[in-house]
């Protein structure tokens, strides 16, 4: 029987931020059937299969480990929006926006599902992450990212106009065979 004990992941986290709203806009995607959902109160459920359908291959782990109450907490507060993409009929994303500082909002969280990647939406979906972010009015609206993210992720917060203002290293842990299997029953 071999005990499964994954080793922490080195990575260099980019933190970015925007301090006035990005103007330009991205059209919808033609022939693909899209829907942006905010989704109130989330079930606890859903969204642990929403941060692991689209976080499993990037090492998103902190909120898969968050008990029932803690996580509730974090999503479940008024200053939490989270909107669900659903492409032809199906989950294929989500973001996340925290307003817990009036003057500066943090896009959270913001990925596709791998069956959403490479179809033209990516641009599109981060346009109304952006969007709505800015609802509020806030100062500053930032995002962080990582080498463990997808390799194009970063380029595409510049080129919507997130500006890098700090970096740093860290170590990820990923989840065990048995933490999946608990977390995701």
């Amino acid at each position: 029987m071999t005990i499964d004990k994954p080793k922490p992941l080195p990575a260099t986290v980019t933190m970015l931020e925007m301090t006035k709203p990005f103007t330009k806009s991205y059209s919808r995607p033609s022939n693909i059937q899209i829907m942006l959902l905010r989704s109130d109160k989330i079930p606890l459920h859903f969204y642990r299969y929403l941060q692991d359908r689209v976080g499993r291959q990037w090492t998103w782990t902190a909120r898969l480990r968050l008990n029932d109450d803690d996580l509730s907490a974090i999503i479940h507060a008024d200053t939490t929006d989270i909107d669900v993409l659903y492409v032809d009929g199906s989950p294929a994303g989500f973001y996340e926006i925290d307003r817990s500082d009036p003057t500066r909002t943090a896009l959270a969280y913001f990925g596709l599902m791998d069956h959403a990647i490479g179809r033209g939406i990516g641009k599109w979906f981060l346009a109304q992450a952006i969007s709505a972010a800015w609802e509020n009015e806030p100062s500053s609206v930032s995002v962080n990212t990582c080498t463990l993210d997808h390799p194009s992720v970063l380029g595409l917060y510049q080129k919507l106009g997130f500006q890098v203002y700090a970096q740093t290293t860290s170590n990820f842990m990923p989840l065990s065979e048995d933490e999946k299997k608990n977390i995701l029953k």
